[in-house]
């Protein structure tokens, strides 16, 4: 895919983060492609939402994020809805989403440019609620102290229908999770949730999270819930903290929706999304989240070794117990043509690939 105008997004806190952007300017200046840098945490005016943030970069086709996986949220959030492909170079610790060292960055904007990029799909998720999010005014300043300024509320989207029980159609899109969480310190939200439409259970608990498989390195792990490969579609949910014996995650399918909503006797709720606060409820409101149509795009210089990728950041060496054995030996590496009842399947890329 020819490149025709990056939109750049930099963790202005990193040096190499800054350093790593002059490079991508100088690699568009020498091929006359435009590249806009993006603001996402200015505090002299108001945050956009994504659509709006690319369109006052000029609807790039590629953006390339540099700094972690908060940054690479934040470029994913504006090229969702422009429909550009977003490229993430690795400048943080524990990230799962940015893959691209920072002294490979010409490279690949090189290997983008020339067709020769892997493009990954990823599910996200949407939401419908009872009524429009917000931030009562007489919240916001605490919720956001130290945080800078917030995103807008979610805008209602066209397909919404009012009044026959289905509440408003929200336009968000979260690669990582959608959170609902309590406000008040000394108290848990409690919350009814739906699984497909059904009542699953009532929970009292600090919070509860509906994340992808994206998202499930992510909040949701934290909690204790399950890792799922990230080329798979599913939505999960985990409470954090609940008072009451079942606290599993549970996995549901893609087309089954999880609905939370907040018990009467509950205080108000904040909901998050991708770590971004974008609204309170209040007791008796509810959301919905769902897979949406929409799609992040992901570019990947080689196929994503997703595994290798979970044994390195979380450092799973070998039990001791195994030292006498040596290293593992390898498992199914293809240096040889592949059996057919293999054919499809991923597999690790032979030897010399590597």
């Amino acid at each position: 895919m020819p490149i025709h105008h990056i939109g750049l997004v930099v963790h202005q806190g990193r040096a190499a983060a800054r350093e790593a952007a002059l490079t991508v300017h100088r690699w568009s200046e020498t091929r006359g492609i435009p590249c806009t840098d993006i603001d996402v945490w200015a505090e002299d005016h108001a945050r956009r939402g994504g659509r709006e943030e690319g369109e006052a970069a000029g609807n790039p086709d590629l953006v390339v994020t540099l700094g972690g996986d908060g940054t690479f949220l934040r470029g994913a959030r504006i090229a969702v809805k422009n429909g550009a492909s977003v490229l993430g170079v690795d400048l943080g610790k524990v990230g799962f989403l940015t893959e691209v060292p920072v002294d490979e960055v010409t490279a690949a904007l090189d290997a983008v440019h020339e067709g020769h990029a892997v493009v990954e799909e990823r599910m996200t998720l949407t939401m419908r609620a009872s009524r429009p999010l917000e931030v009562p005014p007489e919240m916001k300043a605490l919720l956001l102290y130290g945080r800078g300024p917030a995103l807008p509320a979610p805008r209602v989207r066209p397909e919404t229908t009012e009044g026959q029980g289905w509440g408003v159609a929200l336009d968000v899109n979260a690669l990582n999770d959608v959170v609902l969480e309590k406000l008040a310190r000394d108290r848990q939200v409690g919350v009814g949730v739906y699984l497909a439409g059904r009542l699953l259970a009532s929970y009292s608990a600090d919070a509860l999270t509906v994340a992808t498989p994206t998202g499930s390195t992510a909040y949701s792990f934290a909690a204790g819930g399950p890792v799922l490969s990230p080329h798979m579609d599913a939505v999960v949910f985990t409470p954090i903290a609940p008072h009451m014996t079942f606290d599993r995650s549970i996995v549901a399918a893609p087309d089954e929706p999880v609905a939370l909503r907040v018990l009467p006797h509950s205080g108000r709720a904040a909901v998050s999304v991708d770590g971004q606060l974008r609204g309170v409820l209040d007791p008796g409101d509810w959301i919905a989240v769902f897979r949406a149509p929409d799609r992040v795009r992901l570019i990947r210089l080689h196929p994503t070794d997703f595994y290798g990728r979970l044994r390195g950041r979380f450092h799973l060496t070998d039990a001791p117990a195994t030292a006498p054995d040596g290293p593992s030996a390898p498992f199914f590496r293809p240096e040889t043509p592949i059996p057919p009842d293999l054919v499809g399947m991923r597999l690790p890329p032979p030897a010399a690939a590597r």
